[in-house]
């Protein structure tokens, strides 16, 4: 998929105050510090399309994205770690789970992973809550560039044994850097396949 255009269109901690169209929507989340922002700007080609912080835990509302004039980026708050007080947290998790269960728009969820670290309760136990809600996720490794090769075979093998202790099979994943657009192609490309099955007339 080739990215056309890739605009801002609002922030809202209200999901009933999302977009009204009916265009398909991809949502990011991760841990507050797993590299999100430059992510989205890495696969948007754009520099400060999601902005980015030296503090984890800025974004704290649920921000969509017209991309290609027909599907919607959404990048959600991330969990855990967040320097923000618990009335806070609470409230932005509240309605974290309130647009995974209740957004009809959403096709899928990418979960984001920082790949340098060993598998974290907090991820595991927010992917096996996606799918005890049958909510469709692929997961995305984050800061691949971190890594010598070997590193990086070793920590996702652990990754997989871990996830497979509690699930079939591995879910989809994508190997990513911000640094180097690694695995750029193959998450945009990922979204278009599955785009293709849609009418987005």
């Amino acid at each position: 998929m080739k990215i056309k255009s890739a605009e801002f269109v609002m922030s809202n901690s209200d999901v009933a105050k999302c977009p009204s169209s009916h265009l398909p929507e991809y949502a990011f989340i991760g841990r507050s510090n797993v590299g999100k922002s430059s992510l989205i700007n890495m696969l948007m080609q754009r520099k400060n399309l999601a902005k980015t912080s030296g503090r984890p835990g800025k974004t704290q509302l649920i921000n969509h994205f017209l991309v290609n004039k027909n599907w919607h980026l959404v990048d959600l708050p991330g969990y855990g770690y967040a320097k923000v007080s618990k009335k806070s947290k609470k409230t932005f998790q509240k309605f974290i789970t309130e647009y995974f269960k209740s957004r009809e728009q959403l096709i899928m969820g990418f979960v984001l992973i920082d790949c340098r670290h060993e598998p974290q309760p907090i991820d595991l136990e927010f992917m096996e809550w996606l799918g005890e809600n049958q909510l469709p996720f692929a997961i995305i490794f984050t800061k691949a560039d971190k890594l010598k090769p070997k590193a990086l075979e070793r920590n996702l093998k652990a990754y997989q044994e871990k996830m497979l202790e509690t699930w079939v099979e591995m879910p989809q994943y994508f190997i990513t850097s911000s640094t180097n657009a690694t695995g750029r192609d193959e998450v945009l490309q990922y979204i278009g396949q599955i785009n293709e099955t849609l009418d987005l007339s």
